[in-house]
């Protein structure tokens, strides 16, 4: 069997949590394959919303194998709090849930440094989710960084030190306070907690699963706009999001990956800051805020909203391979007469561009859309054969200048509220 890999095709909030939810269930296997706590998938059941920063979405399904792959960098007191909001539903978390040796941990000092060096940047701040997780990254490409596997050596508390020591040398030069001995002894406490699960060499786990026909599906945070080599750099994350990404964040090799879902909204969403070419800084702006709900399940911030970007999305397709579109949030545009899509970007100099420039942050594009008639009805209770028409051709449109066809369609945040269209 080959990895499917499962990712948002904009700057993240795609609802990659749903379709995962929704997609489990043909799967043995759910992996992260990179990412932290600044993750925040939403699942949505039986009148219930559950958000999930580290743990896989598959964990809701009982007979589903959850993995955090070694590319995650795992915060072990966020971990602790996950498992205690989920002990309540009688999940077979300990059973099901296995976590790489190999993932970078998170320490109560990362989160100090994220905070000083977001401050430090004072007007160009990145609008980071000062969950450490930019610190956690720079400590293990500086092969500095302690490890899952580490917990179970008897000199993980000297190795901790030896790191926390150098990161007080770096925060005596900013103006942080903080007090040290309560952030130890949780950080500690959720070391043992930590120890009680299935700690594996996860790179042997999951090759072994395709040796044995497992289906595995492999699970993406953040958005492939904000991945570290190809994103609105430097307002990116500080781990590869795209399919790449998967391949390193768990070990297995490129033959392996087959089906790529990309993951995006009928509209364009962003948190914090960086380039937004579609934004819309006014009244139709708000509206979508609150027809789609947008603020961060992670930080709660309101997310930037916008028409639809094709260029963007075209260039996130190419990157990833994608085989199979998932459209989310459809209804939110419900409230709109008239759709704008963006089909080009004009740049400074007159330019008529469809691909993406290297500059995006200093480079003033303008967005040149195409306007089609909304369907400015409910979707409530819609099949694939009882569509709107206009809802269709917005479809049709897309599929023809994406190359890729939409076989999903979610109408709501409910597992229910999801339309599988099948591929002609």
């Amino acid at each position: 069997m080959k990895v499917d890999v499962l990712l948002g095709l904009q700057w993240g909030d795609e609802g990659k949590g749903k379709i995962v939810d929704v997609l489990a269930p043909q799967y043995d296997v759910v992996a992260r394959f990179q990412g932290g706590p600044n993750a925040g998938h939403t699942l949505e059941f039986d009148g219930i919303k559950h958000v999930l920063h580290q743990i896989p979405s598959g964990i809701f399904r009982d007979t589903t194998k959850n993995i955090i792959g070694n590319g995650v960098v795992l915060d072990p007191i966020v971990f602790r709090t996950e498992i205690d909001k989920l002990q309540k539903y009688n999940l077979n978390v300990k059973s099901n849930l296995f976590i790489s040796k190999k993932a970078t941990l998170i320490v109560p000092t990362h989160r100090l440094l994220d905070q000083a060096y977001e401050k430090a940047k004072g007007e160009n701040k990145i609008g980071s989710t000062l969950k450490g997780i930019g610190p956690s990254y720079q400590d293990k490409i500086g092969r500095q960084g302690l490890r899952v596997g580490d917990v179970l050596s008897s000199q993980f508390k000297e190795r901790f030190q030896k790191l926390i020591d150098i990161h007080f040398e770096i925060l005596k030069k900013h103006d942080v306070v903080f007090d040290w001995a309560p952030l130890e002894q949780q950080f500690m406490e959720a070391i043992e907690f930590l120890k009680q699960f299935n700690l594996i060499d996860s790179e042997y786990f999951i090759n072994n699963e395709i040796k044995k026909g497992s289906s595995i599906l492999a699970e993406g945070a953040q958005g492939s706009l904000l991945d570290i080599d190809f994103g609105s750099y430097p307002f990116v994350t500080s781990s590869n999001t795209v399919t790449a990404g998967a391949c390193t964040g768990l070990g297995v090799a490129p033959k392996n990956i087959g089906e790529v879902y990309g993951i995006f909204k009928a509209y364009s969403t962003r948190v914090g800051s960086g380039p937004f070419p579609t934004e819309l800084l006014d009244e139709q702006g708000e509206r979508m805020r609150k027809q789609g709900n947008e603020f961060g399940s992670t930080t709660g911030r309101p997310r930037r909203c916008g028409w639809i970007d094709l260029p963007s999305l075209k260039y996130s397709i190419m990157i990833n391979g994608v085989t199979q579109l998932l459209m989310m949030k459809a209804d939110v545009l419900n409230i709109f007469p008239t759709i704008k899509i963006c089909t080009q970007y004009k740049l400074s100099n007159g330019t008529i561009t469809e691909t993406v420039p290297y500059e995006l942050v200093h480079e003033k594009i303008e967005p040149i859309y195409t306007e089609v008639k909304g369907w400015h009805t409910s979707l409530e209770g819609i099949t694939e054969h009882k569509m709107p028409k206009e809802l269709l051709d917005y479809i049709t449109l897309l599929e023809k200048e994406l190359g890729v066809p939409i076989t999903l369609l979610s109408t709501g945040p409910d597992r229910t509220q999801t339309i599988h269209r099948k591929i002609k």
